[in-house]
C-alpha cells in the first residue's frame, strides 16, 4: 500500500499537468498502457487473461472505471491536494458499502467517524474559493465507486491473480474513453506524450500494489497506509503548481482525514480483540 501510495501520488501530477486533455482522454491512453503491460505480464506467466469470475471481474473494472473518470475531472478542475482529500473518503464508503458486499460490521462510534468527515466536505465546499462546489462533489461520488470498487476486490479474495484483476479495469474503461474520444479528441503535443504515457505506467504500478494489499488483508487495515498520499498532494500541490489554501480549508481537510483515521484505527482494535478473544479460547498445548 505504501508503494502503491507513491505512484498514484505520482501518477495525480502527471493528470494536473495536462489540464488541457480532456479527463476520458487521459483515461484512454492509461487503459491502453495498462492493457498492454497486464496482458504480456500475464502471458508471461501462463495464466488466463480472462480469470473466472466474470461477473465481479467486470463489475470491479465498471466501478473502477467509473471512480477514475470523475477523479481525473475533479483532478483536473480544482487543487490537487483538495481532490486528494476528498479521494481519502473512499474507505468511508469502502466500510459502509462493506456492510452489504463482504458483510463486514459497522459499529456505532463509526457513525460518528463518518460525520467528522462529512463535515470536513461541508468546510472545505463553504471555504475554498479555489475548489467549484461541483466539482467537489463530483470528487465525493468518485470517492464512492471506488469504494464499490475495493469490495469487488475484497470479494474477489484471492480467487483471482491481482493482474487479473487489474486487466479488467482498462477492458472496460478503454470502449467507453475510446468512443468519447473519437468526437472530443485534443492532440497532445511536445512532452503531452510522455507524461500521457506515465500515467499509464504509475497507474498500473499503483493499481497492481493496491490490489494486492487489499486481496492479502482486511480492507480497514491496509486502507490506513494510504494516508500518507495527502502529505504527497500537500508538498507537490505547493512546489509545482503554487497551490496555497485558507486556514479554514486546511481545518476541513484535517476533519476528513481525522475521521477517515479514527475510523480505521477503531476498527482495526475491533479486529485486534476479536483475534485475543479467539486465541484464549483455543485449548492449551
Amino acid at each position: 500500500m505504501l508503494l502503491s501510495t507513491l505512484f498514484f501520488s505520482l501518477m495525480n501530477v502527471c493528470v494536473k499537468m495536462v489540464p488541457h486533455i480532456p479527463a476520458i482522454e487521459v483515461i484512454l491512453f492509461r487503459s491502453v498502457v495498462s492493457l498492454v503491460m497486464s496482458f504480456v505480464v500475464l502471458r508471461a506467466k501462463r495464466i488466463s487473461v480472462w480469470g473466472s469470475n466474470y461477473g465481479l471481474l467486470i463489475a470491479r473494472g465498471a466501478a473502477g472505471a467509473m471512480a477514475l473518470m470523475l477523479f481525473f475531472t475533479t483532478l483536473q478542475n480544482i487543487p490537487l491536494a483538495t481532490a486528494a482529500t476528498l479521494q481519502y473518503l473512499s474507505p468511508i464508503f469502502t466500510t459502509i458499502m462493506g456492510i452489504f458486499i463482504v458483510k463486514e460490521k459497522v459499529r456505532s462510534w463509526q457513525w460518528v467517524f463518518f460525520a467528522v468527515s462529512f463535515a470536513g466536505i461541508l468546510v472545505i465546499e463553504g471555504f475554498d474559493a479555489s475548489a467549484d462546489s461541483f466539482y467537489v462533489w463530483l470528487g465525493v461520488m468518485s470517492a464512492v465507486f471506488s469504494g464499490l470498487a475495493y469490495n469487488f476486490i475484497r470479494r474477489l479474495n484471492t480467487r483471482e491473480h491481482p493482474l487479473v484483476i487489474v486487466f479488467y479495469f482498462p477492458l472496460v474503461a478503454l470502449p467507453i474513453s475510446g468512443i468519447y474520444s473519437i468526437f472530443n479528441w485534443v492532440q497532445p503535443d511536445g512532452w503531452d506524450w510522455g507524461i500521457l504515457l506515465l500515467v499509464g505506467v504509475l497507474t498500473q504500478l499503483g493499481q497492481y500494489y493496491m490490489t494486492m494489499s487489499y486481496q492479502a488483508e482486511e480492507i480497514s487495515k491496509v486502507a490506513n497506509l494510504n494516508f500518507i498520499g495527502i502529505i504527497y498532494a500537500l508538498s507537490l500541490g505547493f512546489i509545482l503548481f503554487d497551490e496555497h489554501f485558507e486556514l479554514a480549508t486546511y481545518t476541513g481537510m484535517g476533519l476528513v482525514l481525522v475521521g477517515v483515521v479514527l475510523n480505521v484505527r477503531y476498527k482495526n482494535r475491533l479486529s485486534q480483540r476479536e483475534i485475543e478473544a479467539h486465541e484464549t479460547k483455543l485449548p492449551k498445548v
